[in-house]
């Protein structure tokens, strides 16, 4: 995928509501202006790569982009799970990740413990895959360093791109 690394900003924004609750896995939402800018050679499936909410540290991450097919969605999706235990939501703040990796498509699942397996394999592969001096540098990309109160960027404005 030629847009790899992909870098993306906007404001975590309310999802389904099944991250936390059913997998047990808690997601943050790009909005729909997100995932609707996505260059088309960014297919659907399991990205991993590096997130910062707000002017906090980068922690590593795995995304889901698609329709989870599992729950058959009907609408196009951008799911982070920041591999990080934070103390409190952020919903309303803004999350930087960029995207270095691609781990597999999306697919279906005949239970939800195989959704939930699956899930925890992609953050397994995404915790090596991120030790590579190639995708480590990216962690201290000046995309990250960007002073929210000097940035282009706003809670109503998004970046998309390289």
């Amino acid at each position: 995928m030629k847009s790899l690394p992909y870098f993306c900003r906007g404001e975590v924004v309310r999802g389904f509501g099944r991250g936390s609750k059913e997998l047990g896995i808690p997601t943050a939402n790009f909005p729909d202006s997100v995932v609707e800018h996505l260059p088309g050679d960014i297919s659907t499936g399991i990205y991993y790569g590096w997130a910062c909410v707000g002017s906090g540290e980068v922690h590593k991450m795995v995304m889901s982009i698609g329709w989870n097919p599992y729950y058959k969605n009907t609408k196009k999706s951008m799911e982070t799970h920041v591999i990080h235990t934070f103390k409190e939501d952020f919903y309303g703040q803004i999350l930087s990740v960029v995207m270095v990796g691609y781990i597999r498509p999306e697919r279906s699942y005949d239970s939800l413990d195989a959704l939930i397996s699956a899930i925890n394999h992609d953050i397994e592969e995404a915790k090596r895959n991120l030790e590579l001096p190639e995708h480590l540098k990216l962690k201290e990309d000046n995309f990250f360093r960007a002073d929210g109160s000097n940035s282009t960027t706003t809670s109503n404005q998004i970046l998309n791109g390289h």
